[in-house]
Parts: structure tokens; sequence; C-alpha cells
């Protein structure tokens, strides 16, 4: 049952995964009714009963129309599983036509989280499918603001939990030439804020921005200082350029606790810069204060659950 707290209404889809699950309890905090939607309903439920649950599939185009009824706006955070190419094409396909239904339904304004485009030719599969979403919902007649982020810092994020796991289990690490490449991290809470911002900051129609983090890194960096964090030894590198990105994800799966296909598109993802061209949006909200990498990490460490988790190359303890 649907329900009726008054207060704006927004449409929040993918509410169950790691960036949904932050940014929730902001957006009730700010006065938003928020409609999570799902594809599984009675599993979300059974685990967070306390929040108003629809279930949908973005690709099915009456199943939106139910899910944005009375809805002010919507935060688009669907992701696919990138098991393939068919995969991909899916979430562009499903984009085009939850894009379509929030058009029908009158919807004001969406938001999407998308990927900070790659320097340099071969992006790989999973950002080229980011960027293409992100093309099709602006392409709508829907006004739409696409944020684009790198790296996520956060207790949960796939892509993070790959940087903790490295630097917490290899005291010896072969440096790749990928590990060269440079990003520039953004800690959750700065994304969530983003995110709400977004719904209310003055921009007409449809337009991209990028969500830089406070420093560009190196992969490099990012480890060292992350291993920092943990309060472990510094690991020793040794420079091998011609380890591949795609030989490299045959090594950090059996390293990290994230799954492979994660691994495999996150690896290969870190072959080019992920820089942003500017960081307008944070100018346009007024945030230029944002969390260094440092105070991110340590955020992301300390919340990460008291349990141990072991995997092929031992025990990964939680370090305070």
């Amino acid at each position: 049952m649907e329900r009726d707290q008054g207060g704006r209404r927004v449409l929040l889809i993918g509410a169950s995964g790691f960036v949904g699950r932050a940014l929730q309890p902001v957006l009730a905090a700010a006065g938003w009714n928020v409609r999570c939607l799902t594809r599984d309903v009675s599993k979300a439920r059974a685990r967070w009963p306390e929040l108003d649950w629809v279930e949908a599939d973005v690709g099915d185009h009456a199943a939106c129309l139910r899910a944005l009824g009375r809805c002010e706006a919507a935060i688009y955070l669907a992701r696919g599983t990138g098991t393939g190419p068919d995969d991909y094409a899916s979430e562009v396909a499903a984009a085009r036509i939850f894009a379509r239904a929030a058009a029908t339904t009158g919807l004001g304004r969406m938001i999407y989280l998308g990927s900070i485009a790659p320097r340099g030719e071969g992006a790989s599969a999973q950002l080229r499918s980011r960027l293409q979403v992100g093309e099709a919902l602006r392409g709508g007649p829907v006004p739409t603001i696409e944020l684009r982020a790198s790296l996520i810092v956060g207790a949960g994020n796939a892509s993070w939990r790959i940087v903790r796991d490295l630097a917490a289990r290899l005291p010896i690490m072969i440096l790749p030439r990928w590990l060269r490449s440079r990003t520039e991290p953004i800690a959750i809470d700065d994304l969530c804020l983003a995110l709400l911002r977004a719904l209310d900051v003055p921009i007409k129609g449809s337009a991209w921005f990028d969500l830089p983090g406070p420093e560009p890194l190196s992969g490099k960096q990012i480890l060292e200082r992350t291993a920092r964090a943990l309060h472990v030894g510094r690991p020793v590198m040794l420079d091998m350029p011609l380890l591949t990105p795609q030989l490299s994800s045959l090594w950090v799966r059996f390293v990290t606790r994230a799954d492979w296909a994660v691994v495999r598109e996150v690896v290969v993802g870190l072959a080019h810069d992920l820089l942003a061209s500017d960081d307008r949006f944070w100018n346009a909200i007024g945030h230029s204060q944002r969390l260094s990498f440092d105070e991110a990490a340590r955020r992301a460490i300390a919340a990460e659950p008291e349990s141990q988790s072991r995997g092929v190359w031992g025990v990964i303890e939680r370090v305070r």
C-alpha cells in the first residue's frame, strides 16, 4: 500500500543499491517523500520494511507509468548486471522506455548518475553504456541532469571494495601501466549532496556535469593512501608496464571480494584517465569544500561491518 506522507514525491530508481541506500535518508531528511523502485519488492520490503516500495522494471513502460504516478521528479540509478553486450544494450533500451514513460506522466525533472567520459579511445563497454544511457535520458522531453562521477568512495561500493581489498591484502603489488591512470575520487557524502541539490538547481532543459573529487590521483596513489587509512604497511610496488588491464583483472579477482564481472569492467575501465572537464556543478550548488580522499577513505573503512570476510588469500579484517 502506498504511504502518503505529504510533501514532494521523488521516485528513486535503484534504491536498494549502494548509492540508493545512502541517498534515501538524505532525500527524506530534506523533506522529500521517497518512493523506492525495485525489481523484487518482497525482498526489498523484507530488508527495509520502513520504506515505500514499488515493484517495476525500468524496461516495462506500463510498470514505469504506475511507478511514476504523482511523482514530481525521478533519480535514475539503475544499473545492469554487466554480464555482456546484450546486458548493456538492454540498459540503453530500458532508459529510452523510461524516458518515454516519464514524458507521458509529465514528470518535472530527472537526475541520472553516470560516469565520467574517459580521455582517449578504447573506453570499456561499461563506460560506453553509462554514457549512452545518459544520452537516452537527456534525449527525451523531460528536463534531465546527468551527473558523471568516477570512483565513489564509500562502504558497500564494489569499485571501492576492490581498492580497499588490494590495499589490505597485498604487501607486494605488481604495478601495471593502468595504475598510472588518474581519476578524481568522490566521497559518497558529497555525491548524495549533489544528487539532492540537482533536484532544484536552477538549470533549464537537459545538461550533463562532471562531479570531480577535490584532487586527481593515480591508481598507485589511491592504493598507497588507502593502505595508510587502513593502518597497514605501505605496499611494495613493482613496475610491470606490459601487464594489460585484461590480464590484471585475472589476478585482481582472486584478491578481492567483488564479483568477477565487476572486477573485469572496473579494471578495464581504468586503462584511461577519468578526469573531469570542469567543476561547474559544484559551483552551481555552492559546494566547493568536498571531502578529501583520505577523509572519505577513513569514513568508508569505519562504516564497514564488524565481521571478517574470507577470500582466496586469507582473512580481510576491519582495521581501525
